[in-house]
């Protein structure tokens, strides 16, 4: 072979291949940063429902209500503390108190108070991040042209509470 019909060929190989190889790095990366965000999402309700099986909605502490609960529970969700201010950031980038909703025997007595167990009954929370149209939580892909920008389903963490 002449070598003046070699020259550029490795150019051209790379050419070919360099596509495919940029769409697998940034399809990779993509999804390692969604399954991130879900992570704390998943974490996010976790802390908030821990918090909520410690309160009693039916005799709430003096001074408190059962919305300042709840509001405390969805803060926590939201920006890891009890209150959220305007400097605090989301626990997950474009996490609102909006997307977060509270369920325990009061809210949602239909489904969470007095569940029958084999051993009896309990009264349940739950915390839900996500949802349908405003409520749902949406992640914006930085690569749309590998990962779309999608809306992840509900996440929620359901938990006995202490007082039943």
């Amino acid at each position: 072979m002449n070598k003046r019909k070699q020259l550029g060929v490795a150019a051209v190989e790379l050419a070919i291949i360099l596509m495919p190889m940029l769409i697998l790095c940034f399809g990779i990366t993509e999804l390692g940063r969604a399954l991130y965000y879900y992570n704390g999402l998943v974490k996010a309700t976790r802390g908030s429902v821990r918090f909520l099986t410690a309160q009693d909605p039916a005799s709430p502490p003096s001074g408190e209500t059962v919305d300042s609960i709840r509001l405390k529970a969805r803060s926590l969700a939201v920006c890891g503390a009890q209150t959220c201010s305007d400097n605090d950031m989301p626990l997950v980038p474009g996490l609102t108190l909006a997307q977060v909703s509270v369920c325990d025997k009061l809210a949602c007595p239909a489904t969470h108070a007095n569940v029958a167990t084999g051993q009896g009954g309990v009264d349940l929370v739950s915390v839900t991040i996500g949802g349908t149209g405003a409520a749902a939580y949406n992640f914006t892909s930085l690569a749309s042209w590998v990962v779309p920008h999608f809306s992840f389903a509900p996440v929620s963490t359901t938990m006995a509470s202490q007082f039943f």
